[in-house]
């Protein structure tokens, strides 16, 4: 009896586990779509979508519904597509039609995401017009990814070859009868013209060209999009990139004002050559060196868009004087004509490098290179390339047109009194270790200043690239300012940037913030907190790649004075705010609704601003408080350092009364089992019966 039951309890444990496909159901159908799908599924739309419907002549319906992406990391720069479904009259026999109606979008794409939907038809024949609708939605990144779909344009074309033809023959027949019989024989038969064959490429060459020219203007925008000169264009072949050019002193006058260029990167690159377009400058000066440039950029068709953008600002005054160097082709013979005035004869471009060398010869300050920047010994690497690019220079003759050698000497650094950018003390890194990152930069800069004055070691704190930030000594409240241009860092630049100081000098850098951009995907992490020997390592968010970089030593290099001012006494615009004078009393003796008996103001570190308090300071903030080192006397409106219980100056108590008070240096105390029966503060905010019952 026990077997059968055990028996039975194992085929009924079967019978559940092992379900029969016979009460598996399919979803249900709604009975308005089984009676009428076309005219449900139709209604499904027009709830969904604001439509716009038309009946066609055939008894197909039209409808006209804008599809917006739901994709939140949608990679395209498209609002809306703009859809006309056709749907037969005798839907779901036959399916339905898509025409995109995007003028801003290539025809050659539209017709991916038309076929995009066929195929889904094809894939899912049971589905609902709103279902492959969606469908369509969340596939209609990967429809605009694919190559794009050849088309053919029409264009009116009106055959002129016959009066061509009939001119051509009574021109001849003119020159026939003029010329002698010795000059007919001479007579050759029009030749057939010559057409332009366009290259063809496979799909192959074109697949792979699409992928690397995707990666490498990632890059470009990934390092360059957060400069303001930046610009992209709407299909993302013509980009405005800065350029600052190495030397710029050395380049043709015309070509000193360049500022930005227009970097031009065909849809096919690198099958299609590279060109770029000078801003700033005359065309006539510019055209040498960007037609130079497009042949470099031929014969080195191996190296990155970055490394050819790294390359021109490096080497510019190199190739303007290649440029200039080279002899102009000669000029096609032209039509006699009447005769013009010759030309006036050319000075020679040694004569005019040569004076102006020598008119600007009492303004050059030559100043020794920093060490860590001497090459070791036997390295062959040139001075003028760059450490990202290298042309092959063996076509070059490596001279100027005075027959001086382009490059400087490698002991020297020779800057002109009218340059802005390497002004003031540099920050150099020697040694710095960079693993797996391909640029570092000091994003907030945080450093220890010495006073001019009374020697005085003071912080300054939050300097970020191009801010000036002004500040006064701790001590004798003499002031000074300081400015930092940040510059990038990588594996053949140790140089962080330039600082400007006036009224101190630099003292050594405190923990500062630092942005690495990763080798792998080039993308920017977060800042990280970094200092003179500490290793830093972290994540990248993207890859997910491991990098870590470690500042050896820090320096600071000493170039051209600053341009900055020295404030008289600290930063003078927050002094005039508060309206104090000296020897008169503070608004309510510098009393707040927190504290009624804390008669002075404080001023805090982490703004260095006057608040009465710390819970003012919070109030009016967005960050929050920091150890205030300074104070406002209550009585005399006298800043001075803090003091815990009186003036400095005056001599008054600024806690209220001295010994008795409960608020800062109060000797009292606030246990009711302590506290004197007398006191009102015992019974303060206690009910009778409990008041009682405690005494």
């Amino acid at each position: 009896m026990v077997s059968l039951q055990q028996h039975g309890g194992v085929s009924r444990q079967q019978a559940v586990s092992q379900p029969s496909s016979q009460r598996v159901v399919p979803k249900p159908v709604p009975e308005a779509q089984s009676k009428d799908p076309r005219g449900y599924q139709l209604e499904q739309l027009r709830r969904r979508y604001l439509c716009q419907e038309t009946t066609l002549k055939d008894g197909a319906t039209s409808l006209a519904f804008r599809l917006k992406p739901s994709d939140p990391d949608f990679p395209f720069d498209l609002d809306l597509l703009e859809c006309e479904l056709r749907v037969p009259e005798h839907y779901p026999e036959e399916p339905p039609t898509l025409r995109v109606r995007n003028k801003d979008i290539p025809r050659g794409f539209a017709i991916n995401v038309e076929k995009g939907w066929e195929k889904l038809v094809r894939e899912k024949p049971g589905a609902t017009l709103l279902a492959l609708t969606h469908a369509l939605d969340r596939n209609l990144e990967v429809f605009l990814s694919e190559q794009k779909a050849e088309t053919i344009k029409l264009v009116a074309f009106k055959d002129t070859r016959h009066h061509d033809a009939v001119e051509h023959s009574v021109s001849q027949a003119a020159a026939m009868k003029q010329a002698s019989p010795s000059a007919l024989s001479s007579v050759q038969p029009p030749s057939k013209p010559q057409r332009y064959l366009e290259p063809s490429y496979s799909q192959e060459q074109i697949a792979e060209a699409k992928a690397r020219r995707a990666q490498e203007t990632r890059q470009i925008e990934t390092r360059m999009g957060r400069l303001s000169l930046y610009r992209r264009s709407a299909d993302g072949i013509v980009y405005t990139l800065p350029v600052e050019p190495r030397r710029r002193f050395e380049l043709p006058a015309g070509l000193q004002g360049v500022k930005t260029m227009h970097f031009i990167v065909p849809l096919l690159y690198p099958l299609q050559p590279l060109r770029i377009q000078l801003n700033e400058v005359e065309s006539l000066d510019a055209e040498p060196l960007e037609e130079l440039f497009v042949q470099k950029a031929i014969e080195q068709k191996q190296m990155t868009l970055m490394s050819h953008v790294n390359y021109f600002a490096q080497n510019m005054h190199v190739l303007a004087k290649q440029a200039q160097a080279q002899p102009k082709q000669p000029e096609e013979p032209r039509e006699p004509g009447p005769k013009s005035k010759p030309a006036a004869p050319s000075v020679p471009q040694k004569a005019v490098v040569s004076d102006g060398l020598d008119d600007e010869r009492s303004h050059i300050k030559v100043i020794p290179r920093p060490p860590e920047w001497a090459r070791r010994a036997g390295d062959p690497e040139d001075e003028e390339d760059s450490s990202d690019y290298s042309y092959d220079s063996s076509s070059d003759d490596g001279s100027d047109t005075d027959g001086a050698p382009l490059t400087a000497d490698p002991g020297d650094s020779v800057l002109p009194s009218g340059s802005t950018r390497e002004r003031g003390i540099a920050l150099s890194f020697p040694g710095i270790e960079l693993h797996a990152i391909e640029l570092l930069r000091v994003s907030i800069l945080s450093i220890s200043v010495k006073c001019e004055r009374c020697k005085t070691v003071n912080e300054i704190t939050g300097l970020k690239d191009e801010t000036e930030k002004m500040a006064s000594c701790r001590k004798c409240a003499a002031g000074f300012a300081a400015r930092f241009r940040s510059e990038l860092v990588h594996q053949n630049s140790a140089r962080a940037g330039f600082l400007d100081l006036a009224g101190a000098t630099v003292a050594d850098m405190l923990p500062s913030t630092f942005v690495p951009v990763c080798a792998k995907c080039s993308t920017p992490s977060p800042g990280l907190v970094s200092v003179r020997g500490e290793s830093t390592t972290n994540v990248c968010r993207d890859c997910h790649g491991k990098f870590n970089f470690k500042i050896p030593d820090v320096r600071f290099l000493p170039y051209a004075p600053g341009t900055l001012t020295a404030p008289a006494s600290g930063n003078p615009g927050k002094q005039d705010k508060l309206g104090l004078r000296t020897g008169e009393p503070l608004p309510s003796r510098g009393a707040c609704g927190h504290y009624r008996k804390s008669f002075r103001w404080f001023r805090f570190s982490c703004c260095n601003r006057v608040y009465p308090c710390d819970r003012c300071h919070d109030e009016a903030e967005e960050h929050l408080n920091e150890w205030a080192s300074r104070m406002v006397c209550g009585w005399c409106s006298r800043e001075q350092r803090y003091a815990v219980d009186s003036c400095g100056f005056c001599g008054r108590s600024v806690i209220g009364r001295r010994g008795k008070g409960f608020w800062e240096g109060g000797k009292g105390t606030r246990d009711r089992r302590l506290m004197n029966r007398k006191d009102k503060r015992k019974h303060k905010r206690v009910g009778p019966g409990e008041a009682a019952r405690k005494d």
